[in-house]
C-alpha cells in the first residue's frame, strides 16, 4: 500500500497537484521526517530515470535561479551521489531543493507515464485524477 506521500507525488508528477503541499508540509516536519521525506522523494526520482537532459528544464521549471546552489549542484549530474548533496544542503536551502527536485521528478515522471500510462502492475502510472483508481490504493 502506498504511503500519502507517494500518493500526493505521483499527483504532483501528473500535474494534478502543485507544489505547495509540499513547502507546507516540509515547513512542519521535525528533523527525522524530513530525512524519510527526502529519502522518499529522491527514491522516486531516481525509479523515474532522470536524464542529463532533464537538468535545464528542471531549473527552469522550478522558478529558481542557475546560481543558486540547488541548481549549481544538479548541473553537476542525476546520479545519485550529485542528488544526495542537494538534499543534504542546510535548512535555508530545503525550500529551493524540494522545489528543483520535484521539478525534476515531474520532468523525468512524465516521460516514464507517456510510456507505462495505466500499467495494471504500476499504480503510480495509474491516472491519480481517477476517484476509483484512488479507492484501489
Amino acid at each position: 500500500m502506498p504511503s500519502k506521500n507517494d500518493i500526493l507525488i505521483n499527483q504532483y508528477g501528473q500535474g494534478l497537484i502543485g507544489s505547495e503541499p509540499f513547502i507546507a508540509a516540509m515547513s512542519q516536519m521535525e528533523e527525522a521526517q524530513k530525512k524519510l521525506f527526502w529519502d522518499e522523494l529522491l527514491f522516486l526520482i531516481l525509479q523515474s530515470k532522470p536524464e542529463a537532459t532533464d537538468i535545464a528544464p528542471a531549473i527552469e521549471a522550478s522558478g529558481l535561479k542557475p546560481t543558486f546552489t540547488p541548481c549549481v549542484l544538479l548541473q553537476k549530474g542525476v546520479k545519485p551521489h550529485h542528488l544526495r548533496k542537494i538534499i543534504e544542503l542546510p535548512e535555508a536551502e530545503s525550500d529551493k531543493a524540494l522545489l528543483l527536485l520535484l521539478s525534476l521528478f515531474k520532468i523525468a515522471y512524465q516521460r516514464r507515464y507517456l510510456l507505462e500510462k495505466n500499467d495494471p502492475n504500476k499504480w503510480w502510472y495509474w491516472d491519480l485524477s481517477d476517484s476509483a483508481n484512488l479507492e484501489k490504493l
